[in-house]
This record gives C-alpha cells, structure tokens and sequence, in this order.
C-alpha cells in the first residue's frame, strides 16, 4: 500500500473505531432479529454486525450493542430471557421497513408496527418470522459474549425458510439469480444492492 493513513485504534483514534471499521468492512449482511419477551410482545430490529460462522452445528453469531451506557437493546433483553430468536434476512423491497425498525422506542412498543409487514409462526422457537423477509433462520442462543462494551450473541440455527424459486426443492441447487439481499456500506446511512454479480472459478 503505497500512501495510506494509519488509525491508532488503541490510542487516539479509539473514539472513531466504530465509523472507521463499519465504512471499511463491507458490504455486509442484515440480521433483522425478531424476538419475543416474556409477555410475548415481538420485537425486530436489525443489525449488520452480523454472519454465519459455521455448519456443524450451523452458527450465526450477531452484536446487539446497548440503547445507552449499561442499558441492553430489547433485543438483547429478550435473548437472554428466552435463548431464542429469528433472524430475516433483507432484499430491497423489505430494506426501508428494516431501517424503520431500528427507531429506539420504549420496551415492549413493537417496531412493526404500522410498516405493513405480517408475521408466520416458527416451527421450533417462540419468536416469529417476517413474512415479507426472503429468508429466515430460526436460532436457539448457544451463548452470548461479552467483551468490554460489546455483546456478541452466538446461536444455532435449527430450521431455515426460504421464499420459493431461491432452491430447488429436489437438488436443493441455489438460484444466486433470485436473491439480491441488501448489503450494509459505510455508516450512517449507506446500503447497496447485489443484482451485478461476477463469477470467478476456484482453482
């Protein structure tokens, strides 16, 4: 790398870690998490610090941070009561409803509401899918992290749903043509599309 800035990230630029690494790491992927609480009020929010880390077992892991100073998002909340959540996965035409659920609201106001969106039972955990998502993971907490103010919140996935046309039902061959989920960029604002592919062969 020829010309380049260096960030101190243990020094004075520690306050910037955050729109540092979350505009160069990217694109990447939307968790938006629904969760139930123990009235079984539903919650969704999304969260881009987030991907699948393994297959055996399947893992997610994603990083619901805090509403303010000690004080754990809803949906880090209801996770630790319940050990379950979903995760829906983004394309465009969810992606502005998704943005709307990450207002901060008070505990147990739902953020899906007024937005339009319906909400089908899951197969094995309590909290519900978002219809309209392409794709939804249903996920029981394996365990949840904690490194100094970051929560990292690690599940295993226990049953997949997938909008039709995105596999074949008998190969199970993936149509990469008819997904196009919404990628995070750079913050606060910034997504993009992935409807321009490139294919590059393995050696």
């Amino acid at each position: 790398m020829a010309n380049s800035i260096e960030f101190d990230l243990d020094g004075q630029h520690r306050p910037n870690a955050y729109p540092i690494l979350a505009s160069l790491v990217t694109p990447r992927p939307i968790a938006w998490v629904t969760t139930v609480d123990a009235e079984g009020n539903v919650n969704a929010a999304p969260f881009s610090f987030f991907n699948v880390f393994g297959s055996n077992p399947p893992i997610v892991a994603f990083a619901p941070g805090n509403k303010e100073p000690g004080l754990p998002k809803d949906t880090a909340k209801n996770v630790r009561q319940s050990r379950e959540f979903v995760i829906n996965l983004v394309d465009q035409p969810v992606a502005e409803a998704m943005v709307a659920t990450s207002a901060s609201l008070p505990y147990r106001t739902s953020e899906l509401d007024g937005l339009g969106l319906s909400l089908s039972k899951s197969s094995v955990v309590a909290p519900p899918r978002i219809s309209e998502a392409p794709a939804a993971l249903e996920c029981r907490e394996y365990t949840t992290m904690e490194i100094g103010t970051n929560r990292l919140v690690i599940g295993t996935v226990h049953r997949v749903h997938a909008r039709e046309g995105l596999f074949d039902p008998e190969s199970l061959r993936f149509d990469q043509t008819n997904y196009h989920p919404v990628g995070r960029m750079a913050s606060p604002d910034w997504y993009c599309l992935t409807d321009q592919l490139f294919n590059i062969e393995h050696p």
